[in-house]
């Protein structure tokens, strides 16, 4: 990597973290150069302007929770399985993620529909790419057997993922993780028994 490289990625990561909590409208340039310890000069040497900064932060954020989902589904040799160690990924790390201001696509998905355009196609991309991951497990869980021939995938994709979703936002503003479990409770029985043949 080189320094210009390094740079932005340092920037990155000391940010990452306030764009979460404090919102990426409420996240400012003072607050950048506080978490880094650079001046406004190195922050926009490296970046055109704070738009830019927080889409990086942004894709940063989704890259680590893509990564991470991946780890627990990679250890799932059936479908059944995959689907549920995504949903079981969210039932153990709920506290952490609230600690850290949330999950990164809830949270930019309020900000981005109304308020910050430049970040809605990134986080509509992001969506997209989760609905054809949950999608793609089901249809192999159609082809082995496992699921009914006769659903509709990609549905059934979107179902989860606005469970999963609105569990979080109720769970997180209301301080009740019961909120979320009770969402990841209905995801789970949709994953067992209503797509299970």
């Amino acid at each position: 990597m080189s320094k210009a490289e390094d740079t932005r990625a340092f920037i990155i990561e000391k940010t990452a973290p306030i764009f979460n909590t404090k919102g990426y409208a409420g996240t400012s340039l003072t607050d950048i150069t506080e978490a880094t310890g650079l001046t406004k000069g190195s922050i926009y040497g490296n970046f055109a302007n704070k738009d830019e900064v927080a889409i990086a932060v942004y894709d940063y954020h989704t890259c680590l929770l893509s990564k991470k989902l991946d780890e627990v589904i990679g250890g799932q040799e059936s479908a059944t399985g995959k689907l549920m160690a995504m949903t079981g990924y969210y039932r153990t790390n709920w506290k952490k993620m609230f600690e850290r201001g949330g999950c990164p696509i809830l949270n930019a998905s309020v900000e981005a529909d109304d308020n910050l355009p430049f970040l809605k196609k990134n986080v509509q991309t992001s969506i997209r790419n989760w609905a054809t991951r949950i999608t793609g497990i089901i249809e192999e869980g159609k082809k082995s057997g496992e699921f009914k021939k006769n659903i509709n995938a990609v549905d059934f994709s979107y179902n989860i993922i606005t469970l999963i979703e609105g569990g979080i936002m109720l769970a997180k503003i209301t301080n009740n993780q019961h909120l979320l479990f009770s969402a990841l409770d209905r995801a789970e029985l949709i994953i067992k028994v209503e797509i299970k043949k």
